[in-house]
């Protein structure tokens, strides 16, 4: 049974899964625009939403939060910086799932994963 038991296992184990979405969080943060598979995309939402929700104060105390999370100098500055500012009356909901069909390989459902609001959202999206 999997009572109290949250979030997909993704056919990994536990350090793997952590250092997938450290990674993934982190090139989301520095790219704006990612492409993944629909599971994975879903899962992202709850790692990276309360990273830009911790941005929004900017203080030592969530930096360092966020750099614990992270590990990349670069994206952390990022998120404070440029981010945060750019959410703050935002009350949720930064990130934006859109399906693009399948992958040629396995059948696997792909999505790209975007910030909302982002500057350059019709540039990438048009090539």
């Amino acid at each position: 049974m999997r009572h109290r038991n949250s979030g997909r296992a993704l056919s990994r184990t536990s350090a793997h899964r952590r250092a997938m979405f450290r990674n993934m969080s982190a090139s989301l943060l520095r790219h704006e625009l990612i492409r993944t598979t629909v599971p994975k995309a879903k899962e992202l939402r709850r790692v990276a939403e309360p990273l830009i929700t911790m941005a929004k104060e900017d203080s030592l105390h969530h930096r360092r939060l966020a750099f614990a999370r992270l590990r990349d100098r670069e994206v952390v500055t990022k998120l404070f910086n440029e981010l945060g500012p750019r959410y703050r009356d935002r009350p949720g909901g930064y990130l934006r799932i859109l399906k693009t069909g399948f992958r040629a390989g396995d059948n696997a459902p792909m999505a790209l994963v975007e910030l909302v609001d982002r500057p350059t959202a019709d540039a990438v999206l048009a090539d």
